[in-house]
């Protein structure tokens, strides 16, 4: 009987856990947040959008304990497609950064793609090699 209830459990978790959220902004415009693992893609019922998240291609955020010359960045893979598009791959960093091409936001068909935050942070103990797969990603997207 316990292991039906830890199964359901789960479960239940793991359903509540890519369940995107809707709020309003501050300028009354709906913003719906999505939290994605890697490999995992979503399908936004209220918009004709569809989010993959591939995987982090550069992870150079200084380790939580380590002291670091700068604060450094995390890139997420993502791949965008509505109705109207073929795929489309992209890359938001954690920071905006001219002078090396990062961007945190993404206009793409009609919709602000912003990455909101990249889980979990690397640590002294567990650097990027040992994260790899188990990223998890946090995105807005709002309707322009």
């Amino acid at each position: 009987m316990i292991h039906k209830v830890l199964i359901l459990s789960l479960g239940i978790y793991s359903l509540a856990s890519c369940i995107s959220q809707k709020t309003v902004n501050t300028y009354g415009k709906e913003v719906e947040s999505i939290h994605l693992t890697e490999g995992q893609q979503k399908i936004l019922k209220e918009y004709p959008l569809q989010i993959k998240f591939n995987r982090i291609v550069e992870e150079s955020r200084c380790p939580e304990g380590v002291d670091c010359i700068w604060a450094g960045v995390a890139v997420a893979e993502i791949e965008l497609t509505d109705k109207a598009t073929k795929p489309v791959i992209l890359n938001l960093a954690t920071t905006d950064m001219q002078t090396r091409d990062y961007q945190k936001s993404t206009y793409f068909n009609g919709y602000t793609v912003t990455l909101q935050n990249v889980a979990p942070y690397p640590t002294a103990e567990r650097g990027a090699q040992d994260l790899k797969g188990n990223y998890k990603i946090f995105i807005s997207v709002q309707k322009k």
